[in-house]
């Protein structure tokens, strides 16, 4: 079986897996960081969304080998103590989450959105996260949060 190595979350980690076994598997099951979740295997939902190498992928796409080697960023690695993210602060304050299943996917592409449009427009969010789904919300609010945590990230992480 193969061993992969990754930083995750600023630490590094290593472990054996079979060559079958997902990122999300590995981050789940292995490092113990249920943060990511895993709604549909197939890839549709968005709850899975991690980043890799600063890119956000959904974890249930990506093979734990394809990440050997990469900088992995998940839901667990973005506050600082109790100081959350600017995004996680924005969908708190603006309402952005009903159940919170999808809230950790739809946090981690909202980063990497703001990460490459500062000010996104209501279209450029919607259509960023066609790929995350909710089942609770009309996503208004979710538009509302991460238009306003773009802002408050200030154009980076």
């Amino acid at each position: 079986m193969p061993t992969v190595t990754m930083t995750v979350n600023g630490t590094q980690r290593t472990g054996t897996v079979e060559g079958r076994t997902l990122l999300a598997e590995f981050l789940r099951e292995h490092l113990g960081l249920t943060g990511t979740h895993v709604g549909c295997d197939t890839s549709q939902c968005g709850a899975c969304v991690v980043h890799v190498d600063g890119s956000s992928v959904k974890s249930c796409t990506c093979l734990a080998v394809q990440a050997d080697g990469a900088e992995i960023t998940t839901i667990e690695g973005l506050a600082n103590g109790a100081d959350l993210h600017p995004m996680q602060e924005a969908f708190r304050d603006h309402h952005g989450l009903q159940c919170g299943f999808c809230t950790p996917g739809m946090v981690m592409s909202a980063i990497d959105l703001a990460n490459r449009s500062p000010d996104p427009s209501e279209h450029e969010v919607r259509e960023w996260l066609e790929g995350n789904l909710c089942r609770c919300t009309g996503y208004h609010n979710i538009v509302k949060a991460v238009q306003a945590g773009a802002r408050a990230m200030g154009g980076g992480s």
